[in-house]
């Protein structure tokens, strides 16, 4: 059994298969948490998980780049977050790539303490911005969560789990050299995902990403660390219950 922690099976990429893929995924043992972007990704999202309660799981939240296109309405995403199947808040966080790098700040703060209201862990996004986000994390208290696809260095990593987070890895290690933090990382932080539709493993031959090629992601982390698959994917799968409750 696998968990892909992070995939979108709410954006349109899957508006003709959906139902498709998400049977491919349970029939293969292959649980999914699927993160949102905006409020319409998030109702779909939460749909989703109303619709296939065994093995699919929903998060709620405006994704960085998306900050100066729609305000954050706590209470609006509060009450998304009520839905059976919700087990996290996000993804949020900071991206100094796109979008309004202004207004970001603000509303991954409001996603915290809505997260902290709820006791949900948090989906984090980075890009070009860890200092920064570290940094915010670091004066905020009772912050659960995973870093999601980290293509960080080593010593961000380290201040990341030092605050109990956990790093999330995906297709993006066959492109990024994240090796040495791989390698480092102490397994029972360690969580697996595919970011679908992005992201293909190469192995997959495919251009559009789904959750059952998370075993590829896998396959990559039991090499870097000299262990089996089984014992990567019996670990990361722990780890993902016990940080999303599930």
């Amino acid at each position: 059994m696998l968990i892909d922690t992070h995939s979108h099976l709410n954006f349109k990429a899957f508006d003709k298969d959906r139902d498709d893929v998400i049977k491919r995924c349970l029939d293969n043992d292959v649980w999914v948490i699927n993160a949102s972007s905006n409020y319409e990704t998030s109702k779909l999202s939460c749909e989703l998980g109303e619709k296939n309660r065994q093995g699919f799981f929903a998060s709620v939240g405006l994704h960085p780049i998306h900050a100066g296109e729609e305000d954050f309405d706590a209470s609006k995403y509060s009450e998304l977050a009520k839905h059976s199947g919700v087990v996290a808040i996000g993804e949020t966080g900071l991206d100094y790539m796109k979008g309004d790098k202004e207004k970001q700040p603000s509303v991954f703060l409001q996603h915290l303490e809505l997260a902290k209201e709820l006791n949900l862990p948090v989906i984090l996004h980075c890009r070009k911005a860890h200092n920064e986000m570290i940094k915010i994390l670091q004066g905020e208290s009772g912050v659960r969560g995973v870093v999601h696809c980290f293509t960080g260095r080593w010593q961000q990593a380290q201040q990341y789990l030092d605050m109990g987070l956990y790093l999330g890895f995906n297709g993006i290690i066959f492109k990024f050299d994240v090796d040495d933090v791989i390698k480092k990382t102490p397994l029972n932080r360690l969580l697996v995902e595919t970011d679908c539709p992005y992201l293909t493993p190469p192995q997959a031959g495919v251009e559009r990403n789904e959750p059952i090629y998370v075993k590829y992601v896998a396959e990559r982390i039991a090499e870097l660390r000299g262990e089996s698959f089984e014992n990567i994917a019996q670990a990361t799968t722990q780890n993902a219950k016990e940080l999303f409750s599930i």
